[in-house]
């Protein structure tokens, strides 16, 4: 049952249980929480019900709740902006409650009402407001996430789950800010296959690709580089994002064929890029041809598309124990031009022919 009437309670917090609003400059991601959160619960009798805007707390679990045991947790990540005029925007978050719905029924979770979220969301940012942040790049992260809540044992889809969305503000998500990043090619571990669960965002996805970013991490790397599970050959995506290649003139990444991703950012890069008379191309790409354009001088530009960091440039590739430089370690001119064309949309400093920016108030 979707509930499409659900309705939504107000509980404020009381001004002497408000936070005190952390250093903008000091930000980092995901340190720091706002006043305020959403909540619904879902279960078989009643559909999804105690739909709630109430101060940020902490959540009481039996031990036997099915998250726990069995795996079922879906999540999004998506941003509020504060504009020219003080506005307040959000971008794209229907594709993004779309894209979690798609999760949910992957997971065997039940849907959602996206329009009623969506306004809760609203309503929820807008009392939160004054935790948008006003420095220069900084931005409201957001993440709604469903669990199982009921308590039992045994494999199946769980009769009860608990939706609820969190805020925080953040600063820029690499430490090297929008510096190329250097990106270790993995080919021992592997992230998802046809078939499974790769372009659904399920928490189990992350754990398993924890070891292979803690070892490429050890060995001074800032993300890992995913090869297809069946050949290792094929690319897929990089840790917290799509991946994209510029060769020869041509904007390639890999297509969706279940085992990545869907991003959104990845969508609008490839609308932009496409606006831009760019050829762009989804297809199949083998590590094999990125070294060898990165060789013969072909291999442009790359860089990674994702909600926290947005575009992220790639500097380096390694690849069993072959460095590759690309565009001299430096931001290309895609990339440079992709980022601050996303990011005046966001603010709201530039047009949005492709209605992808909500304004929250």
């Amino acid at each position: 049952m979707l509930n499409k009437e659900l309705e939504v309670t107000l509980q404020k917090a009381s001004a002497d249980h408000l936070k005190p609003k952390p250093d903008q400059s000091k930000l980092g991601f995901g340190q720091f929480f706002t006043d305020h959160m959403f909540t619904m619960r879902w279960n078989r009798q009643n559909g999804w019900h105690d739909a709630t805007i109430e101060p940020y707390h902490s959540f009481e679990l039996d031990p036997a709740a099915m998250v726990f045991h069995y795996g079922q947790a879906i999540f999004e990540g998506m941003k509020a902006y504060r504009g020219k005029d003080d506005q307040i925007f959000l971008f794209r978050p229907q594709d993004n409650f779309t894209r979690m719905n798609q999760s949910a029924v992957r997971i065997c979770m039940p849907r959602f009402p996206q329009e009623r979220v969506l306004q809760a969301l609203r309503a929820m940012v807008y009392l939160d407001q004054e935790w948008v942040p006003r420095a220069p790049g900084a931005t409201l992260y957001i993440r709604p996430t469903m669990i199982a809540t009921e308590p039992a044992l045994g494999l199946r889809p769980a009769e009860e789950y608990l939706f609820f969305i969190i805020g925080c503000p953040v600063g820029a998500y690499y430490v090297e800010g929008f510096s190329p990043t250097k990106i270790y090619v993995e080919d021992k571990y592997v992230r998802a296959v046809p078939g499974g669960v790769g372009d659904a965002k399920t928490a189990g996805n992350y754990a398993a690709s924890v070891k292979a970013q803690v070892e490429a991490h050890e060995k001074g790397f800032t993300q890992v580089l995913w090869l297809d599970a069946v050949e290792r050959r094929y690319v897929e995506e990089v840790g917290t994002s799509n991946i994209f290649f510029l060769i020869d003139g041509e904007l390639i990444t890999p297509p969706l064929e279940g085992s990545i991703l869907p991003g959104i950012t990845r969508d609008s890069v490839l609308q932009l890029a496409r606006d831009w008379g760019y050829k762009v191309s989804e297809r199949r790409i083998t590590i094999d041809e990125v070294i060898s354009a990165g060789k013969k001088g072909s291999l442009q530009e790359s860089f990674g598309t994702g909600t926290a960091a947005v575009i992220s440039p790639v500097g380096e590739l390694c690849y069993r124990g072959e460095h590759l430089q690309i565009n001299g370690g430096v931001t290309g001119e895609l990339a440079a031009r992709l980022f601050e064309e996303l990011q005046a949309i966001q603010y709201g400093h530039r047009e949005d022919p492709h209605k992808w920016r909500v304004r929250v108030g």
